[in-house]
């Protein structure tokens, strides 16, 4: 599993990261954490707010904090 954190390093960007770090370590879910912050990628993926989480290539949250446990349904 990929599991990318989009954001250009505000804090509750840098926060989704260290929550999603958490969470796979938690869960014990095989899964690789990428953070992106270049702009062109994030418009790449077709996010044009942030923070985002994207997991194997599907956009699950923009533009907010998603909840711990929304996080965790994705992941697992």
């Amino acid at each position: 599993m990929v599991i990318k954190v989009l954001g250009t390093g505000c804090a509750k960007c840098n926060e989704l990261e260290k929550l999603v770090r958490a969470l796979v370590a938690e869960s014990g879910v095989a899964a690789t954490v990428e953070k992106v912050s270049d702009i062109r990628e994030i418009a790449k993926a077709g996010v044009f707010s942030t923070p985002a989480l994207v997991v194997d290539g599907a956009i699950k949250s923009a533009g907010s904090l998603p909840s711990r446990k929304d996080i965790l349904s994705w992941i697992t």
